[in-house]
């Protein structure tokens, strides 16, 4: 049995037999573990296997958004679709967890993201000419080597450490309900739509080994200002590494960084083998962000410490260790919302899990999102996820001019063929989504 599995165990069952004071811990795990990297085949099969699952239940979830279709009804179809979809992959190996990455949230024109509603909340259905945001993550081998803290008064604390080992396709894709190639959407939605998806595949061009996170943001700040749109202020695109989450690492990338990330945020290279979660927003307002007013519906485990009071709020925090591990996760995948709220609150309260709560375009304008893994390779880069996009749904008075970016965007996104021996194999979800990507140029 795994370490993981058993310590699961050891939590359900017993610190709430003996009602154990349970404390979720900082990281306190140094090993000196070699870690991971793409360059490991078993390593980018996962990858490469969560990539093509994300895409094709993002491929479903965009046949689901139509007019008169629930919100809520939308996201519980993709939810279950990655279920069923990682449940099919490494079958033989019983302790190796695989899902969710990110709930599938569903955001509608202002909102920018996180919103994934619950079945008590109020019904929000997709209208035509609605720009609609599909985001949501898969992850093969997310097992936790956990890290717990114990205290009950006769004894003094056990320290257990704690390690995210995860491999997950994250991705986002935005559309205009009722748009065809006949009738493409205009104005304001098709700016801020096509200033995405273009700044999306010019940083997919310009990731890749010695290249700089300064060059995308430059490059951004150009194709958004000839679509007269901006940037989100602040949203990062991030490594993703096996024991790091997206505020952990210092490889990240900010297509509008505020004053204070200006000072923080460095820069860096792109190194081979590296990983990368990259996400776009682009809105035709100012730029500014505010949280809404609905509520919060999606959270992840952060590293804090504190003791538990209530017992409810323990039985809670077990059930999210022993189903998420340290994976975002959705308030609507309980069956008992009222008694999951009542457990999350104290949780919340004292930092053990970080909410994501709603965000809403500052000036009210639209919002595009799209966002693609991608994996730095020796000769070029990987996409595994992504690239559904159709340019002919979308007719804007606005075009890139500049001479530098328009080269970049004739680049082929396709990778150079390497000097090894191509395995033969049929085309996977990733690699049918770099053809067509390519095929725009």
């Amino acid at each position: 049995m795994h370490r993981s599995t058993l310590v699961c165990w050891f939590v359900s069952k017993f610190f709430l037999t003996y009602d154990l004071n349970f404390v979720a811990m900082a990281d306190l795990y140094d090993s000196d573990e070699e870690e991971l990297t793409i360059e490991n085949d078993a390593v980018l099969t996962k990858y490469k296997t969560a990539g093509e699952i994300s895409n094709l239940v993002m491929k479903a979830v965009i046949n689901e958004v139509i007019p008169g279709a629930s919100v809520i009804d939308i996201c519980s179809f993709g939810d279950k679709m990655i279920l069923d979809e990682t449940a099919k992959h490494y079958k033989k190996d019983k302790q190796l967890k695989k899902g969710i990455a990110f709930p599938t949230c569903i955001c509608v024109n202002e909102i920018v993201c996180h919103f994934s509603p619950l079945r008590s909340d109020p019904i929000v259905t997709i209208k035509e000419g609605d720009l609609v945001k599909i985001e949501l993550g898969v992850h093969i081998d997310g097992t936790l080597l956990y890290g717990y803290v114990f205290k009950l008064s006769q004894i003094s604390d056990e320290r257990w450490s704690q390690r995210l080992h995860c491999y997950a396709g994250v991705v986002a894709h935005s559309l205009v309900v009722g748009a065809t190639a006949e009738n493409p959407a205009t104005g304001g939605l098709a700016d801020a739509v096509l200033a995405a998806h273009h700044c999306s595949e010019a940083a997919l061009r310009l990731i890749k080994a010695g290249n700089t996170n300064k060059q995308i943001t430059e490059t951004i700040q150009k194709i958004t200002e000839a679509y007269n749109s901006s940037p989100l202020e602040g949203m990062l695109s991030y490594e993703i590494k096996r024991y790091q989450t997206e505020g952990a690492t210092d490889k990240q990338i900010v297509l509008n960084p505020s004053e204070a990330q200006k000072k923080e945020i460095k820069n860096m290279e792109f190194a081979v083998h590296e990983v990368y979660a990259m996400d776009v927003f682009v809105t035709t307002g100012s730029g500014k962000m505010k949280e809404s007013n609905v509520s919060t519906t999606v959270h992840k485990r952060s590293d804090e410490m504190y003791s538990l009071k209530m017992k409810a709020s323990r039985a809670f925090f077990s059930d999210v260790c022993n189903r998420f591990t340290m994976m975002p996760f959705t308030l609507r995948a309980f069956e008992d919302e009222k008694k999951a709220k009542m457990g999350l609150k104290e949780c919340v309260t004292h930092e053990l899990l970080h909410p994501y709560p709603v965000q809403q375009d500052s000036d009210g304008k639209p919002v595009a999102q799209f966002k693609y893994t991608v994996l730095v390779v020796p000769n070029g880069n990987i996409r595994i996820n992504g690239g559904l996009f159709d340019p002919s749904l979308f007719k804007s008075e606005h075009k890139i001019e500049d001479k530098e970016v328009l080269a970049l965007l004739a680049q082929s996104a396709n990778r150079k063929a390497g000097g090894k021996k191509k395995k033969k194999k049929a085309k996977s979800a990733a690699e049918e989504a770099k053809s067509e990507a390519a095929a725009e140029n």
